[in-house]
């Protein structure tokens, strides 16, 4: 599995967790249209203005580790990542809270006023969607710590995008059918949530390790070395 299929993997099981802390606020958002699919296109461009404030965090979280590749340290990067999502999962299992977060609320209080403020001024479903894309989320975070670990910034944004059209489907499902995930179906997946963050904790520590198993963690290649193929020849050397 590469790093964008893992992204929208990882933002389609959270979707289903999205519904419920985030759909009042999407169903919340008034179509002023009487044709079924303007509605649906509403709702979708909603969804496409949250995924692009994803795409744009990635941007930010890929200069950031692009730092981290320049300095030799990707790998080191990769397993503490693991790590922290390792403990957050296991936070999550045992009901465990580490100390109080209320300034991450007065930390995202402007972005709460700007959506509340857009919804009523009518600002529409593009601004509304980007608006709520820097609203605190979980599965964002984890899939921004999945982006820190790309290399690249270009990837980076890549990454995030497919997070972000990985929570498309059950969203745009959700807003034009509400209800669609009842309560005790959330419930059960809420139970699963953990040990996806518990997979992909591990997934994260074994890039880290650069043990050379295809796919899940392979082997270290130097900067600076690119492996070039000359087509046809049949031959592979090192540039």
């Amino acid at each position: 599995m590469n790093y964008n299929e893992l992204a929208f993997f990882t933002g389609l099981f959270g979707s289903i967790h999205c519904v419920g802390m985030c759909g009042p606020l999407a169903f919340a958002i008034p179509s002023f249209h009487d044709n079924r699919w303007l509605i649906i296109f509403d709702k979708l461009v909603y969804n496409l203005g949250r995924t692009l404030t994803y795409t744009l965090l990635g941007i930010i979280i890929g200069l950031i580790g692009r730092q981290f590749w320049l300095a030799g340290i990707q790998s080191s990067v990769s397993i503490l990542t693991g790590i922290f999502i390792i403990l957050a999962a296991c936070s999550r299992m045992l009901k465990i809270s580490f100390g109080n977060w209320k300034w991450v609320s007065k930390l995202v209080q402007p972005f709460n006023k700007l959506v509340s403020y857009a919804i009523r001024h009518k600002a529409g479903h593009l601004i509304t969607g980007i608006l709520n894309g820097f609203l605190p989320c979980g599965f964002v975070y984890l899939a921004m710590a999945g982006a820190l670990n790309t290399g690249n910034v270009m990837s980076s944004a890549q990454y995030m995008l497919f997070f972000g059209l990985g929570t498309l489907p059950l969203m745009l499902a959700a807003m034009i059918s509400t209800g669609l995930a009842g309560p005790a179906f959330r419930r059960r997946i809420n139970k699963a949530i953990p040990f996806i963050m518990l997979a992909l904790g591990v997934w994260f520590i074994l890039r880290g390790l650069t043990l050379d198993i295809p796919y899940l963690s392979p082997e270290k290649v130097d900067e600076g070395v690119e492996v070039c193929f000359r087509i046809g020849a049949g031959m592979t050397k090192l540039c």
